[in-house]
């Protein structure tokens, strides 16, 4: 079931912190008993709810799991690979590629099962300047007079709000920029990237035109709505770098936003998932709706952005779903023999 942001926080409402378990197994049978396990994930507040999911069930199963540790992505999946640490739950598949390939691939990290399917990427822009200028394409910022609209430091270019450095979506963008031949006529504005949204929000609500690169799950597309408020660009033809060169980037609905359609995947250490059958099945078998994540990422976005609310919303999720959950740990419990 796909939570809106509505039910969502109707459950948050009516249950506290829950004290969850399965009671037919004593502590000490529980395949996790004595195993620390570190996990990982970037500075971005938005996918601790993923993370923390994964964590609650990795308890379920007795696993000691320690703190989040807060490591960007290229070091992160160097740290799984070489069993500084045990898993992150944010890799992005074809998105982390290149991260994935450097940090030693399938024979250094495990990779097994969708986390959460079909997250898209791309280039937006405002509806209203969309409509009245005709825009559809990317390539037709190469127009100065097009480029100009979205100008916001008066430098005659357009500027585009991308993803920070170390996300895997800068080499993108510049591959991009540069093969679209639009150096002349845009800008890539790269830095905090929350931050540099809520200047784009704040320069829509006062009806200036916004460019910037955007993503599924997020709670931006909860308040910037595609085919609403914003549209998403396409690009003239597939364009990517390294090693996702020669990628065919076009959707299933025939547009081509510049990026593929990405997966979501827990990402272990090899070592730690052959001596841990019941960790592996459970890294394997969870899934989480997009929806459901960018509904929490939006509750982040209205104000409930503690860590103990974002506890709490892993558990009202939990609560909801609590025959989904309880099966993973059943299965993952018969994965380890139990």
């Amino acid at each position: 079931m796909t939570m809106t942001t509505r039910h969502f926080t109707r459950t948050l409402l009516a249950g506290g912190l829950l004290a969850l378990g399965l009671s037919a197994y004593a502590a000490t049978d529980l395949p996790g008993k004595g195993v620390q396990v570190l996990p990982l994930q970037s500075s971005l507040a938005e996918e601790t709810f993923q993370t923390l999911l994964v964590t609650r069930a990795l308890k379920q199963l007795g696993y000691d799991v320690l703190p989040i540790k807060e490591v960007e992505y290229p070091m992160a999946h160097l740290a799984v690979a070489n069993g500084d640490a045990t898993f992150m739950a944010n890799h992005w598949n074809p998105h982390h590629s290149e991260f994935y390939k450097s940090a030693g691939g399938d024979a250094k990290l495990s990779r097994k099962g969708v986390y959460s399917a079909g997250a898209a990427q791309g280039y937006m822009i405002d509806k209203k300047t969309a409509d009245a200028h005709k825009i559809t394409h990317l390539d037709q910022l190469s127009d100065p007079k097009l480029a100009k609209l979205f100008d916001s430091n008066g430098d005659g270019k357009a500027d585009l709000v991308g993803p920070s450095a170390g996300w895997g979506g800068e080499a993108v963008v510049n591959h991009q920029l540069d093969t679209f031949k639009l150096r002349d006529t845009v800008t890539y504005v790269q830095g905090n990237y929350p931050a540099l949204i809520s200047e784009t929000i704040a320069r829509f609500k006062a009806g200036k035109p916004v460019l910037f690169y955007a993503w599924t799950p997020y709670w931006l597309s909860n308040v910037l709505r595609a085919g609403q408020e914003v549209v998403w660009l396409e690009v003239p033809r597939s364009a990517m770098p390294g090693v996702q060169a020669g990628t065919d980037t076009r959707l299933p609905n025939g547009k081509n936003y510049g990026f593929p359609l990405n997966n979501e995947y827990i990402v272990a250490n090899k070592d730690f998932v052959a001596k841990n059958p019941a960790a592996a099945k459970l890294f394997e078998i969870m899934v989480l709706p997009v929806h459901d994540i960018s509904a929490q990422n939006r509750l982040m976005r209205d104000g409930e952005n503690r860590q103990q609310d974002i506890e709490r919303h892993t558990d009202a999720w939990i609560k909801a779903h609590q025959k989904t959950f309880d099966g993973w740990i059943a299965t993952a419990l018969q994965a380890a023999g139990h």
